[in-house]
């Protein structure tokens, strides 16, 4: 097996076993009611440990901490890497 398909598998592994869309799906309906919120730090967490798809899709499907500059630097430094890694060409 070549290292792109691991890799593949261990990200769609890493969404689901972190569960990062969840979580971040989670804290926005406890900020709409007004409940406990998830960390932001445990947030950058999942993020950096592979789940910077599924934190992509709930940030612009639920609106999920759009307004926070600090979620958005992270969000994006921790897609760099990922991108670098899925597609070596362009780390040439």
């Amino acid at each position: 097996m070549t290292p792109l398909p691991l890799v593949l598998a261990w990200l769609v592994g890493s969404n689901v076993a972190t569960a990062t869309a969840a979580a971040c799906a989670c804290d926005t309906l406890a900020t709409r009611r007004g409940a406990r919120r998830v960390r932001e730090r445990t947030l950058w967490a999942l993020r950096l440990a592979g789940g910077v798809g599924g934190a992509w899709l709930v940030s612009f499907g639920l609106r999920h901490r759009t307004q926070h500059r600090s979620v958005w630097v992270v969000q994006s430094v921790t897609t760099v890497p990922w991108v670098r890694l899925l597609l070596p060409g362009l780390a040439a």
